[in-house]
């Protein structure tokens, strides 16, 4: 075998390695800045520093509509939470990646049709448990700096209570306040609440099962259009996701965090539906003694829910999509 010969093949097979550890890297986003530490009480994110971040639109009566967030997880397949698959009929879908605002321009965004959906068996066997669904796009998009997959917190992963973690979405910024069209993609940092801790603020009125995970803190959550997206905390150099926005008491109330699906509890539902696709589950893994164990909680002043709502803006369209 000739010397350059041996050269062309090496040099085919450098590039076809490179190119598979790339497609398996998942939570990197070589844009964000943010290290590990700092919507509803958010700052605007600067482009590229959630690349996973997808926004979902709902065709209404020919004009498509930002109907919640989702997370790329492969090449191919969404991430996002159960409730916001409203219709499933497939032309009425588009999802946007590598997006900074609504009205645009955006000049590293790509768009794809969906081709399934698959939605939880389970999904509200309790108020809005299991709120977890897949859909594929048509065709795979190529990772860049602006468009790349998120790792997911697998089964083993213990996020203890106090965690800092970002949620990020565009939805509005308050309960009577919509996000501006032009104003970018939204990130607020908030704490992670141990589940005995929220299920105390939420009383006997909502059941917070193992299938969630609640974070927030007053002046800083998400809120409606926020829905889908999600909750994502950084170890070891890669961002994690811990949930997916799934529902509160609008928004960013100081009595009650908002409530996602726990997305180490859908590790084996999630990689049985995606067909042998390259989702990347991965440890995350909390320090010492997580606080949650030793809260007790004061019955007498846990609090009446005035109002809770799925944190999609289909609520609001629910009479015009239905």
């Amino acid at each position: 075998m000739t010397g350059p010969l041996i050269r062309s093949l090496l040099l085919i097979w450098a590039t076809l390695i490179t190119r598979g550890s790339v497609a398996q890297d998942c939570g990197l986003a070589p844009m964000n800045t943010i290290k590990e530490e700092k919507v509803v009480g958010g700052v605007n994110a600067t482009p590229g520093s959630w690349p996973w971040q997808a926004s979902i639109h709902l065709n209404v009566f020919g004009t498509t509509i930002h109907i919640c967030g989702g997370t790329l997880i492969s090449d191919q397949w969404i991430l996002t939470a159960a409730h916001c698959i409203s219709v499933t009929t497939l032309s009425r879908w588009t999802i946007y990646l590598g997006r900074e605002t609504q009205s645009g321009p955006n000049a590293n965004e790509v768009n794809r049709t969906v081709s399934q959906i698959i939605i939880h068996p389970n999904y509200n066997n309790t108020l809005f448990n299991n709120d977890i669904a897949l859909m594929k796009l048509n065709s795979p998009v190529t990772f860049t700096n602006y468009t790349r997959p998120i790792c997911l917190a697998n089964a083993s992963s213990q996020i203890h209570n106090a965690t800092l973690c970002y949620a990020t979405g565009w939805g509005k910024l308050s309960n009577t306040t919509n996000l501006p069209a032009s104003t970018p993609l939204q990130q607020v940092q908030v704490p992670v609440i141990g589940p005995k801790q929220c299920s105390c603020s939420f009383s006997s009125q909502v059941d917070i099962t193992s299938e969630m995970i609640c974070a927030g803190e007053a002046n800083k959550g998400t809120c409606q259009g926020d829905s889908g997206g999600p909750l994502q905390c950084q170890q070891g150099g890669k961002w994690i996701q811990a949930g997916i926005t799934s529902f509160g008491v609008p928004c960013a109330r100081p009595e009650f965090p908002e409530v996602y699906a726990r997305v180490s509890e859908f590790e084996q539902w999630v990689t049985d539906n995606v067909a042998g696709a390259n989702v990347s589950f991965v440890l995350f893994s909390s320090s010492g003694t997580d606080p949650d164990n030793n809260f007790t909680c004061n019955a007498a002043a846990s609090l009446v829910i005035p109002q809770f709502v799925v944190l999609s803006v289909v609520v609001a369209f629910q009479h015009i999509v239905t």
